[in-house]
């Protein structure tokens, strides 16, 4: 660049989040430059003009933030806490996106189409994921149900059969009676889908594994966001085995939903 332009840089390097609110002319003035050397700084980083260099700049910005983890401190107060766990599972959610392999995806939804019985297994957190995608999926007429006990897993996975459908959900990957429980699944001809760290023992052993890697410290004071990524995962299973379903599957969720209105109390009665 030249003297000029490195002037921009060094301006917007220091002020990233003010430059997304400037005009050409504000950060002209700002960084005591010209107009004309604004655009040729854009023009350097082979962008079209000072909106590209924006819309980049955030994206960016976004992306830098989704690679940290923000630790708790014992003295931060109720607000910062506020903002530390929510950036922190937003973050991670973002990084967690980019990382999904869409094939693995489109490969699990179609096994989840040729079956009509899914067990969800998992433990601690991942048990809270399954009891969630058991819900999901009941919806969706499916017979699904969810195991969190060792002993219950291993019992309903040798009552399985050909084109039934195992989600094994481990945040590390490496728990032993899961994978015991794979493996007795997978000797009765199940499918056995994985949402777990890619190479790890669990995405391994399953047949089609989705890898969801998260960086998570397990400090008491820091955010669990594998649990929140995992339930966006299966978010995007349930979402994608609907869609394949059709249009005229609509009018079953429609009846469902008309099933538990009377459940809820109207807003008059409130």
């Amino acid at each position: 660049m030249r003297k000029s332009e490195v002037k921009v840089a060094q301006y917007v390097l220091q002020n990233m989040d003010a430059v997304l609110d400037m005009r050409i002319v504000d950060l002209a003035q700002e960084a005591q430059v010209s107009e004309p050397t604004i655009v040729r700084f854009c023009r350097a980083l082979d962008l079209n003009g000072f909106q590209a260099f924006k819309l980049r700049l955030a994206q960016s910005l976004t992306q830098h933030h989704s690679l940290g983890q923000f630790a708790i401190a014992p003295d931060d107060t109720s607000a910062e806490i506020i903002n530390k766990v929510f950036d922190t599972s937003m973050n991670q959610m973002i990084r967690a996106k980019q990382q999904l392999d869409a094939d693995q995806m489109t490969h699990a939804v179609s096994a989840l189409m040729r079956s009509r019985r899914v067990e969800f297994y998992g433990f601690g957190a991942s048990g809270a994921v399954a009891m969630d995608a058991m819900h999901k999926f009941f919806r969706l007429e499916f017979s699904a149900v969810a195991y969190s006990d060792p002993h219950m897993q291993s019992m309903s996975a040798v009552t399985l059969e050909e084109d039934d459908v195992v989600v094994a959900i481990s945040q590390s990957g490496r728990t032993k009676d899961l994978l015991h429980a794979m493996e007795l699944a997978k000797q009765q001809g199940a499918h056995v889908i994985s949402l777990s760290p890619p190479n790890s023992p669990v995405a391994q052993l399953a047949d089609l594994p989705i890898d969801v890697h998260i960086n998570e410290d397990t400090d008491v004071f820091t955010p669990m966001t594998s649990r929140i990524v995992h339930l966006m995962v299966i978010d995007c299973l349930a979402v994608g085995v609907a869609q394949r379903k059709g249009p005229e599957f609509e009018e079953h969720l429609s009846r469902i939903k008309g099933s538990i209105a009377d459940l809820r109390l109207n807003e008059q009665d409130s």
